[in-house]
């Protein structure tokens, strides 16, 4: 599998030139599998990117199929969507998945979105590709693009994000994004979701000093991070979902800190990137 970061902010958006090196757009990444199928994580405004650099191959002939996992449906998280060009290519093909008590109340949150008070394309069905979408059973492994793919929901705020994940014969990405663990860190589930995950990208959205006062919105510091990753013995950690404040310098003194962090809870062994736009990584 091959990753590809698209979109790493949380909340908004944050362009301008304190944030070139690591990027402005909100969460979106992708995943090639080792067969060539296509897997996009979460929906921020990433996805315009991704959606421009299909355009070449099957996607803008309406011949592309492709999954989608979502977290959640924050908007940050789902701002993109009506953006992404090749959803309004008749013929392309795109199986989401995501966290809702049905298949129909997922669909319904995302129809939500369209209401003409808030977008131009007033449904789904206004667009030319076509949409099957799937609610998640949280722990239930399912098969999509050829590899095996498994969704637990963490704790954000007053509600879940699903962290996901994905294997491919003995390799395996965890994307772990929006996630506020209660005191104690991840539950026994999801520690067991992230153990020995060749990659884990995981929320790191603060300093400890801010995560505090912050508590309510739902999102980890570094050392959340760098805990959750030493407790599961992964492989890499890739920080994610940086907040929107934080100029280029700010992630770099988090990377640092982040690196510190890890070394000291015995886990020097495990690889260490600041996810930024572009970043390519094979897993």
């Amino acid at each position: 599998m091959r990753l590809h970061v698209w979109g790493v902010r949380g909340s908004i958006p944050a362009p301008g030139p304190e944030t070139n090196r690591y990027g402005g757009n909100t969460s979106c990444v992708a995943i090639q599998t080792a067969a060539g199928e296509l897997i996009i994580i979460d929906m921020g405004t990433g996805l315009l990117g991704l959606g421009n650099s299909l355009l070449p191959g099957d996607f803008g002939k309406g011949k592309g199929h492709a999954t989608i996992l979502l977290s959640h449906a924050h908007w940050d998280h789902i701002q993109g969507l009506g953006f992404f060009v090749p959803v309004f290519i008749p013929g392309n093909h795109f199986t989401l998945f995501g966290h809702a008590k049905s298949s129909s109340m997922l669909e319904g949150i995302l129809e939500g979105q369209m209401n003409p008070n808030f977008s131009p394309l007033y449904t789904l069905r206004n667009l030319g590709a076509t949409f099957d979408v799937r609610a998640v059973i949280p722990g239930e492994p399912f098969e999509a693009s050829g590899v095996r793919i498994t969704g637990r929901p963490n704790p954000h705020g007053s509600t879940t994000a699903l962290a996901f994940r994905v294997e491919e014969g003995d390799r395996s990405f965890v994307y772990a994004s929006d996630v506020g663990y209660e005191d104690g860190g991840p539950s026994p589930e999801m520690l067991e979701l992230y153990r020995g995950a060749s990659v884990l990208l995981h929320d790191c959205t603060y300093t400890p000093e801010h995560q505090e006062k912050r508590r309510n919105r739902g999102f980890s510091s570094y050392v959340d991070a760098a805990d959750a990753a030493t407790r599961a013995a992964v492989g890499h950690l890739v920080m994610f979902h940086y907040d929107q404040d934080y100029a280029d310098a700010d992630v770099d003194a988090l990377r640092d800190a982040c690196r510190a962090e890890l070394d000291a809870r015995g886990g020097a062994g495990i690889g260490l990137t600041a996810a930024a736009e572009g970043l390519e990584l094979e897993i």
